[in-house]
């Protein structure tokens, strides 16, 4: 179930995380992996990682918020294996602040790195996919995308960005056989979460319904779903992985 023996995965921040969840998570089920991220050496111990369990990966350090860095990597990937047939847009960051706080040079970061990204990613993939009439993109989005949170004004809009160009992107492309989705976590339990205080993972955890965090295990395999031929009648969706936080 969920095979994808012989197809050729790109993964964006993949180097720790949920992206190296994802990863992993497609390696297993038979992907060829071409990760990205901006930090070099954990990005090796990844490929690494994924080629000690049998499979094939590929390290590239690019930014995405620099489509000819992007489109440059796209290309170096189907010189080698041939095909994209599936995009993974994980890449993100984070600067919370109050809007009367927030710095403009944050807020255009975060839109340029987690928006923008996407849509270089997006761009560079689609002429293959089109040309061979086959391809799975799955954007990561959030929660809070869609039921706000103080101090994320900029995350927040990113991500419900992300949630409106997975439909028009799903709508444009969906006759040539290319599916695109996303998936919306909710609070998962990270290196990023590890850290925080008590008493505010106290008032996380009074949000979730399920009474715990997610893993980065439980969003790999949403997206294992739906970029495998089982989801193949599946586009435009936001499959919601939070624990009953948000209900749509």
């Amino acid at each position: 179930m969920f095979d994808l023996e012989g197809k050729v995965a790109m993964v964006t921040g993949g180097a720790q995380g949920i992206g190296r969840a994802i990863a992993l998570n497609l390696a297993e089920g038979g992907a060829r992996i071409a990760l990205t991220d901006m930090r070099a050496s954990k990005l090796e111990e990844v490929v690494k990682e994924i080629e000690s369990k049998g499979a094939k990966a590929t390290g590239y350090c690019v930014d995405v918020t620099d489509l000819e860095a992007v489109q440059k990597m796209v290309d170096q990937i189907l010189e080698a294996w041939g095909k994209v047939d599936i995009l993974v847009n994980n890449a993100g960051i984070t600067r919370d602040n109050l809007v009367l706080r927030m710095k403009i040079e944050d807020w255009q970061a975060v839109l340029k790195t987690n928006l923008d990204g996407a849509f270089h990613c997006i761009k560079a993939v689609l002429p293959s996919m089109v040309r061979q009439r086959y391809g799975r993109i799955l954007n990561i989005a959030s929660v809070v995308a869609q039921a706000g949170n103080v101090g994320q004004a900029n995350y927040i809009s990113s991500k419900a960005g992300i949630i409106g160009l997975t439909k028009a992107v799903a709508a444009e492309v969906a006759r040539r056989n290319i599916t695109v989705n996303a998936v919306a976590p909710g609070f998962i339990a990270t290196a990023m979460t590890e850290n925080l205080p008590a008493e505010v993972k106290e008032k996380m955890l009074s949000l979730i319904p399920m009474g715990r965090m997610g893993t980065d295990s439980e969003i790999a395999a949403g997206v294992r779903f739906l970029v495998s031929e089982e989801a193949r009648y599946i586009t435009g969706h936001v499959l919601n992985i939070n624990g009953g936080m948000f209900m749509a």
